[in-house]
């Protein structure tokens, strides 16, 4: 595979274009930031289910940034903004970034060394934007990678979506020709409550 892992429909997007589609009545006039997007097809379908997006990849990824802008293209969304932001680091991108509602992110959870990274641009983003989400499909690739120790450490809380309760359990809407497993997840994080839950 190209190590540019943005240029391929990935079986996660599938399930996150999904569950924004399950989702489409509540989407006009969110405000939604894809970040990891790749080739975005979860911010392309929630710009034409109504919502404000934001495209965004790695800055040291150009074919990334190319693929979202073709995208858009292809879609007849050429005024949707794709913007370079890297996980972990804070640039002026990522600090003029207006308000959101919702982060999509699918198959961000790819390489473990990213982990952190990426959990650090979410908190960030949701401590500016406490009443926001980050909705996430990743593919389950190892029972030794686990994101649980660092929402601690973030002071994050995720809720397992069911695929199910979205028509995403069905065996063809994941399927792809790249190799391997695809077992997908679900997750909605959000910050904790002050409560401590």
């Amino acid at each position: 595979l190209d190590s540019q892992y943005g240029t391929y429909v990935w079986p996660c997007a599938v399930v996150l274009a999904q569950y924004i589609w399950a989702h489409r009545r509540s989407l006009p006039g969110k405000r939604v930031l894809e970040v990891g997007a790749g080739v975005s097809l979860p911010g392309v379908v929630a710009a034409k289910c109504g919502a404000d997006v934001v495209l965004s990849d790695g800055e040291e990824l150009p074919r990334c940034l190319q693929s979202c802008r073709r995208s858009c293209r292809a879609n007849r969304l050429p005024h949707i903004p794709v913007l370079g932001l890297t996980w972990g680091r804070v640039s002026p991108e990522l600090l003029a970034l207006p308000p959101v509602d919702i982060i999509l992110g699918s198959d961000v959870f790819f390489d473990p060394k990213d982990f952190e990274d990426i959990l650090t641009t979410v908190y960030f983003l949701l401590e500016k934007n406490p009443c926001a989400q980050f909705w996430t499909t990743y593919q389950v690739r190892s029972a030794d990678w686990s994101i649980e120790a660092l929402l601690c450490k973030w002071k994050l809380r995720s809720i397992l979506v069911p695929l199910h309760s979205f028509g995403a359990d069905q065996e063809h809407l994941a399927s792809s020709s790249l190799p391997g497993r695809h077992t997908i997840e679900m997750m909605i994080i959000s910050l904790a409550q002050s409560d401590g839950t």
